[in-house]
């Protein structure tokens, strides 16, 4: 079907990413601070990067596992960032 699929394989987690960056900001705009609809996605998107890396490095086989452990290694903390900065920012004045 699709054309190559490793491609989309591969670029799952860092779109799952911007996803994360996509649903804050749209949430902040349109829903008021902590909501309990813009935060719980959020809160789920994280282990869904995790868990595409795992799938990932299953898939993989020979050296390409030990390229998709690095690209984990590099991406998740990388991710966890971004994670905790959406979850800042869609909880807005809620904590203070």
């Amino acid at each position: 079907m699709f054309p190559y699929p490793d491609q989309y394989r591969v670029a799952m987690p860092p779109m799952t990413t911007a996803l994360m960056v996509v649903w804050a900001l749209m949430a902040h705009a349109i829903f008021t601070d902590s909501s309990p609809f813009s935060l719980y996605p959020l809160l789920a998107l994280f282990p869904t990067v995790i868990g595409a890396h795992l799938y990932l490095i299953w898939q993989a086989k020979g050296m390409s596992r030990l390229d998709q452990c690095f690209y984990a290694l590099v991406h998740i903390p990388l991710a966890f960032v971004v994670w905790t900065f959406t979850i800042m920012h869609v909880n807005g004045n809620a904590f203070s």
